[in-house]
């Protein structure tokens, strides 16, 4: 097989060991050798290892496995075996550490004098403690700094920001310092007075209009859809926000309810454009749809796709960017902002072209997978997606050990599997996929939607429970319409861990990792939320 994957016709998962042996000529002209320092005895360590004579010769240096992604254009990813293999005898290790709590307030005498030393730090570790300090305290200090509060008459409570009209007429809030302001408002240690404030009530954030609302019978669940006009994402999109009454800055808040609330947006904004595109009736705004008008939607649309296949806006777009993180430097380790939230859009299927007549087709990252399904079919014969599922449940164990983990699935129901990817992109992958031909949201009836809704929540539950702080989630769906039964929807969790910032090597597509796919598997499952769901995956 020619194409550049880890799955084979046969529905094996197919990879390479490399076993480095070489000799590399020695060119050095001096010996630099010096000491390093001291052992215990006093004896001096010198580095003389580092100027050998002669060519250097490995006769046996570590084993490294080279696994071509599933999907070629997502690249190869490398693990180290001695590295895997201590992680292999200890799967528990794959966690993360907690973040530990931190206060500048309680190294000083009185709140004046912390204040006052706060304001004295250095700008870089002003940003370090607005995300690291777990004492109310030190945030409200650098809050006060950040921006201008209106405080209550008792000057306790901030009741809202300071605005100003700028010279292009604009009503801004006034903030001193932008970054040391969002740095802060992330912090779920602000005391909610101030988030409210700062960030959390309807405006705060600007004048992007709510078109969207979704509220059930649990009170406590309750989420609001933005519209973002001028987008980064052409044609705008809608973002799906945890409300101001219903504050989750961590996973373990989240609730299935507040998962199927900002799903069901995503669902009724794409199904109702749709329907507007394929001049299908469609409920009239000033309520949500329920469940049952939003199953008969999408089957009079699926009904009409069917005569009518040519529509401008083709593919949906859906991603969850989870968790925030300053460096001191000033660099923004993470995209997302105050709340959980998700995001979604309708992709057109054309873009004109900016200097001549005609058009190219917009860019969908879906797409990709479509091409390269087409592309498995017509050189095995099979479907791929057939050969990926069957690759994963009759898994063997990367190394060979026979006594090992085998397993790569981590949760699933009757239409749904959570499962470690054979070549992890992020160290911590993991990806959702259907059971059967589902390929985006348009085919997904309402007991899939349920499954797919309670999927993501676990996934995300599991890898914020190992210790995860920052996710993102993307979908790769298939074109609306397409009659090609191959590609299924594909959900890809991708943590943003501590020692991989995303340099040299993933910049090629090559994702250095540290332990077998079948040993993380594990390690998630030790981590399922309880309940049954969670008793019948382990």
């Amino acid at each position: 097989m020619t194409l550049r994957t880890c799955v084979s016709a046969e529905g094996r998962f197919i990879y390479g060991v490399h076993r480095p042996h070489f000799t590399a000529d020695n060119f050095r002209e001096t010996d630099r050798l010096a000491d390093l320092g001291a052992l215990p005895d006093d004896t001096r360590h010198r580095n003389a290892a580092n100027f050998p004579c002669g060519p250097v010769h490995e006769p046996a240096a570590d084993w490294v496995f080279e696994v071509p992604n599933a999907f070629p254009f997502r690249g190869t990813t490398y693990i180290g075996r001695t590295w895997a293999d201590a992680r292999a005898s200890r799967p528990e290790t794959i966690t993360l550490p907690e973040a530990p709590e931190i206060s500048f307030f309680e190294g000083h005498p009185d709140e004046r004098a912390a204040s006052q030393a706060i304001r004295n730090l250095p700008r870089p570790l002003q940003l370090a403690l607005a995300v690291t300090s777990t004492d109310a305290r030190d945030l409200c200090c650098l809050a006060h700094m950040a921006c201008t509060l209106c405080m209550d008459e008792n000057s306790i409570h901030p009741w809202g920001l300071a605005y100003e009209r700028r010279s292009d007429g604009r009503i801004k809030a006034v903030i001193a310092d932008e970054s040391l302001f969002e740095a802060v408002a992330n912090n779920r240690h602000l005391p909610y007075a101030y988030q409210q404030a700062m960030v959390l009530r309807p405006g705060a954030q600007g004048e992007s209009e709510i078109v969207g609302e979704w509220r059930r019978s649990n009170p406590d669940s309750h989420v609001l859809e933005y519209l973002r006009r001028n987008s980064y994402i052409p044609w705008g999109h809608y973002a799906a926000n945890m409300a101001d009454v219903a504050v989750r800055y961590r996973i373990q808040d989240l609730s299935l309810q507040d998962m199927i609330g900002m799903r069901h947006l995503y669902y009724q904004r794409s199904y109702t454009r749709l329907a507007n595109l394929l001049d299908v009736p469609s409920v009239s705004g000033g309520r949500a749809l329920t469940g049952d008008e939003l199953e008969r939607l999408r089957l009079e649309i699926r009904a009409e796709l069917k005569r009518n296949k040519k529509i401008d806006f083709n593919r949906t777009l859906w991603g969850w960017n989870f968790g925030f993180d300053f460096a001191p430097s000033g660099y923004r380790l993470h995209a997302s902002h105050q709340q959980i939230h998700q995001q979604f859009a309708l992709i057109p299927a054309e873009v004109s072209l900016a200097t001549e007549k005609g058009s190219l087709p917009a860019y969908a990252c879906g797409d990709q997978v479509g091409d390269f399904v087409k592309a498995f079919r017509h050189e095995t014969g099979r479907g791929f997606f057939e050969c990926y599922q069957q690759a994963i449940m009759e898994n063997r164990r990367m190394d060979g050990n026979p006594q090992g983990e085998r397993r790569l699935m981590v949760f699933e129901d009757d239409r749904v599997m959570v499962f470690v990817p054979k070549a992890q992109t992020s160290q911590w992958e993991l990806q959702l996929m259907p059971k059967i031909a589902v390929g985006n949201i348009v085919e997904a009836d309402t007991p899939m939607r349920r499954s797919l809704d309670r999927a993501i929540l676990t996934a995300v539950k599991v890898l914020e429970s190992m210790g995860a702080r920052m996710i993102t989630a993307i979908e790769y769906s298939k074109s609306i319409g397409s009659d090609d039964e191959d590609q299924r929807l594909l959900v890809a969790f991708l943590p943003r861990l501590p020692e991989s910032p995303g340099a040299f090597s993933e910049a090629q597509l090559r994702w250095i990792n540290g332990h077998y796919p079948e040993d993380f598997a594990l390690a998630c499952r030790r981590h399922l939320p309880e309940g049954k769901d969670a008793r019948q995956n382990r």
